[in-house]
C-alpha cells in the first residue's frame, strides 16, 4: 500500500515553527506588559499612601519644611508616573500588535491544516478505489477461473 505524503508538509511546519516564534514573542510582551502595568498600580499606591500619610500629618501638625518636602516629593512621583503610563501605553500596544501576529499565523496554520485534512480524506478515497478495482479485478479471475475448469 502507498503511504500518504502531504504535499505542503514543509510549508505546514515552517508555518508552525513562525506560529510558535510568534506565541513565544506574544508572551514576552504579555510579561513586559504585565511588569510595567504592576510598577505603575505601586506608584499609584505609593502616590495615595503618601497622600493620606500627609493628610495625617496635617491634621496633627507639621513644620512647613515638611509640607514642602511632601509637595515635592508627591511632585517627583507624579512625574514617575506620567513616565511609567507612556510606557504601559507603548507595552500594551506592543502586546495587541503581537497578539493580532499570533491570531494571523494560528489562522494561517488552520488553513494548512484543514486542507492536509481534505488531501488525506481524497488520498484514502483514491486508495479505496484502487482496492476496489484490485478485489473487483481478483474477483473477476478467480470467476474465469472457474469457469474454464
Amino acid at each position: 500500500m502507498v503511504s500518504y505524503v502531504y504535499r505542503f508538509e514543509k510549508v505546514l511546519t515552517i508555518r508552525e515553527q513562525e506560529k510558535n516564534e510568534t506565541e513565544m514573542a506574544y508572551k514576552e510582551s504579555v510579561r513586559s506588559f504585565e511588569e510595567v502595568a504592576t510598577k505603575l498600580y505601586d506608584l499609584l499606591k505609593k502616590k495615595e499612601d503618601l497622600i493620606a500619610f500627609q493628610q495625617d500629618r496635617l491634621t496633627v501638625g507639621s513644620s512647613i519644611d515638611e509640607i514642602h518636602h511632601y509637595a515635592r516629593f508627591i511632585d517627583s512621583l507624579e512625574k514617575t508616573i506620567a513616565d511609567v503610563q507612556q510606557k504601559v501605553i507603548k507595552a500594551r500596544a506592543k502586546m495587541n500588535w503581537h497578539e493580532d501576529k499570533l491570531l494571523e499565523k494560528n489562522l494561517e496554520v488552520r488553513k494548512f491544516e484543514k486542507m492536509r485534512e481534505k488531501d488525506f480524506k481524497l488520498f484514502q478515497q483514491e486508495q479505496d478505489r484502487i482496492e476496489s478495482l484490485f478485489l473487483d479485478e481478483i474477483s473477476l479471475l478467480t470467476y474465469n477461473k472457474r469457469e474454464i475448469r
